[in-house]
């Protein structure tokens, strides 16, 4: 998960829980021994943020309309589909796999390669998974938070899941031979559009922020405790910051 995916799903958390009044902002909770470096990592995203990831996704919002631009965001969930299912399944989630199998079938086909998604019209709306959860769900502490240049906020388990995560993707080895260039293409259009849907959002938190990277850093620790504890979070059909 990119940098606006993941701080996108933790305003997303912060929003349900109450729009962000009276929720615990300093991140103190989190363990973050690499803090200096950390910081110095997180300033230099928000920088090529500022030059370049914000103008790209107001650019995208505005040459596209709503509709073209929310089957672009179904096509990059239909596309993540395996991965979420392979993780319902080691959860030994049966009901998720089913309906995560479900979306799959229907969406591919019917809903033209995922670009509409019927699935959720028919009652089997998306929820999101990964690796990193699966390990939450095993019992795996987090270990030391870290800020990762693309993947954004993270800790020593989600980081571990995230690389776990390229072997459950089929898309990983049928594009092997060009897979640097097929996953930088799906990557940088999955930010755009993650970005573009709450850059008001976003814009508003740093400014009410005294320290936003704590801010960063105890949304993304709350987001995913929320998930692992199959809080509201986790259901969000949500794209990373």
């Amino acid at each position: 998960m990119s940098l606006p995916l993941r701080l996108n799903a933790a305003v997303t958390l912060c929003l349900v829980l109450m729009g962000c009044a009276g929720m615990p902002m300093d991140g103190t909770d989190v363990y973050d021994p690499f803090e200096k470096e950390n910081r110095v990592l997180f300033d230099a995203s928000l920088q090529l943020d500022r030059v370049v990831l914000r103008p790209a996704a107001v650019a995208y919002g505005r040459a596209l309309p709503q509709r073209v631009r929310d089957s672009v965001r179904n096509f990059i969930d239909n596309l993540s589909s395996p991965v979420v299912f392979a993780n319902d399944v080691l959860q030994g989630d049966v009901d998720k796999a089913g309906v995560t199998l479900f979306r799959i079938g229907v969406n591919s086909t019917i809903g033209i390669g995922g670009l509409f998604d019927p699935a959720t019209s028919f009652g089997y709306a998306r929820h999101s998974n990964d690796f990193g959860l699966t390990l939450g769900d095993y019992g795996v502490g987090e270990g030391p938070y870290l800020f990762i240049p693309v993947l954004g906020p993270t800790n020593a388990r989600d980081a571990t899941g995230y690389v776990t995560d390229w072997a459950f993707d089929p898309f990983f080895y049928i594009t092997l031979r060009e897979n640097f260039f097929w996953q930088l293409g799906r990557t940088a259009l999955d930010d755009v559009d993650a970005r573009s849907r709450n850059l008001e959002t976003l814009d508003d938190i740093q400014k009410s922020s005294l320290d936003f990277y704590a801010t960063v850093r105890s949304l993304y620790h709350q987001n995913r405790e929320s998930q692992i504890s199959g809080g509201t979070a986790a259901m969000q059909n949500l794209p990373n910051f």
